[in-house]
């Protein structure tokens, strides 16, 4: 239990009514957690907003309520702050709570349309590696030193976060790495958290859906880095046009890297196989299990920020020789003198780069067969780009779910075949079971060929109409090739 005065702090506060000195035994912005003694923030959301609940959460025990407008009779026995943001707020008393567990840990953020999970789990891989304790935020999952926790959200709401980074001092940990989305940021998650240092990978078409604009998702982003400390770093990537505007305002010192020009961390490809690639990074040569230019990029930004974390350059080249990819990003499964590759590109830009990597080492006759679809209730409007892009760069295409959520599958394939220009027609097939789809590329394989099935990576499940069934692309794909 805490007092509410101490979690109060740092927090804008327009008005305050009750009994500063009660203990406080829980945050919650959801009514329905609400135990006796908690503190309910009422948060506005896109669907829901919290002032709505203040009643529930009162009834639940609720001793204290955050609030953007009072009730129109506030009860005399409840403490009342009001301020102008309650998700700011939101954050700022959960940082308080949990005694502030960011400031005790070096925690450097990644944000960016594309790599943030890579360069998030590589970084904790590595530190690890040096013999560091570190936690982990990210899509796939969590972790606390090596104790996996399940991944609900790419970045947890800021109770969870911070209930999460506690344990990790607790523990022990030196270092964090976090994946900071668009979401998060516009949502004010991290909201009272201090970060150590930024690393902004690239700003391509995505979450539109969310975001109406590209303008506001480029806002979000950039919010991130106006906020970090002037004794953190902020890292970008200099080939992506949007870099520079991260930058501006920005009282972080200032780095970028780059695989095509001019930056403070440069690298170049020198070789690549579906078996890897060797890069010489900053004059140095090093093998790597990795394949791609935007790997390449991820491999560097994660040596900079190593570099800048102030680790040596020597363990660095020798860890980065040792990293494995993250599962469902650009994933080789090689059965029966087939390829498959598994990756969890879901945006043209990422789709782009998966395909022309492939395109780019495959050699003579050999075909690609991709396996591609988009996923439902989210921006309609990649669905057609995402598709004539695939056909553009692959032998054959196979249409097929992602994850349709509450949208009639058959639709978003028609959304998707707008997109594919006549003349690529013949060579596209739809088959909206995507387990059937799988099978079907697999059949159509001959020895040497790719099969990319791209959209979901590391996912283990397909949502259609609210239910999750279990379904993991690399499974299927590993099945049907075992049969073949």
């Amino acid at each position: 239990m805490i007092s509410l005065y101490n979690i109060l702090e740092g927090v804008k506060v327009i008005s305050f009514t009750g009994n500063t000195e009660k203990k406080i035994s829980k945050i919650v912005f959801d009514s329905r957690k609400t135990e006796k003694d908690s503190l309910f923030v009422a948060v506005r959301g896109s669907r829901t907003d919290g002032h709505d609940y203040i009643p529930d959460a009162l009834d639940a025990g609720a001793k204290a309520v955050v609030c953007e407008r009072l009730p129109e009779k506030p009860d005399p026995g409840i403490s009342w702050i009001v301020t102008d943001d309650s998700a700011k707020a939101l954050g700022q008393l959960s940082s308080n709570f949990f005694g502030n567990p960011s400031r005790m840990l070096k925690l450097v953020g990644i944000t960016g349309t594309n790599g943030k999970t890579t360069i998030a789990t590589l970084l904790y891989r590595l530190f690890t590696g040096l013999g560091y304790k570190c936690g982990l935020f990210s899509t796939v999952c969590n972790y606390v030193v090596n104790r996996e926790l399940p991944a609900t959200h790419t970045t947890p709401d800021p109770v969870q976060l911070n209930r999460i980074m506690a344990q990790m001092t607790e523990e022990g940990c030196d270092y964090a790495f976090m994946e900071v989305s668009s979401h998060a940021l516009d949502q004010q998650r991290t909201a009272g958290l201090v970060f150590a240092g930024g690393i902004f990978t690239n700003l391509t078409h995505d979450h539109l859906d969310y975001h109406k604009t590209f303008d506001n998702y480029l806002a979000a982003k950039k919010s991130f880095f106006d906020l970090l400390p002037s004794d953190a770093f902020a890292l970008v990537n200099a080939d992506d046009r949007n870099s520079s505007v991260m930058l501006q305002n920005c009282k972080a010192r200032h780095y970028t890297y780059s695989t095509r020009g001019m930056a403070d961390f440069r690298c170049s490809i020198i070789e690549e196989s579906f078996e890897g690639m060797g890069l010489r990074i900053m004059g140095n040569e090093v093998w790597t299990r990795f394949i791609g230019d935007y790997n390449a990029s991820n491999l560097l930004a994660v040596y900079s920020a190593s570099e800048l974390l102030k680790a040596k350059k020597p363990e660095i080249l020798t860890l980065i020789s040792d990293l494995k990819p993250v599962p469902g990003r650009l994933e080789v499964i090689r059965i029966a003198d087939i390829t498959g590759i598994v990756d969890y590109a879901h945006t043209p830009d990422a789709l782009v780069n998966v395909l022309d990597t492939i395109n780019r080492i495959r050699e003579g006759n050999i075909k690609l067969i991709t396996v591609i679809g988009a996923g439902g209730d989210r921006d309609k409007t990649k669905r057609p780009i995402m598709a004539a892009i695939s056909a553009e760069r692959s032998t054959k295409l196979i249409l097929t779910s992602d994850n349709p959520r509450t949208e009639d599958p058959e639709k978003i394939l028609d959304d998707m075949e707008a997109g594919i220009d006549p003349g690529f027609v013949n060579k596209t097939l739809r088959i909206s079971n995507r387990r059937e789809a799988i099978k079907t590329a697999v059949m159509l394989a001959e020895k040497g060929d790719v099969i990319l099935v791209a959209g979901k990576g590391h996912e283990t499940y397909q949502e259609i109409m609210g239910t999750r069934h279990h379904f993991d692309d690399r499974e299927e794909l590993r099945n049907a090739l075992a049969k073949k």
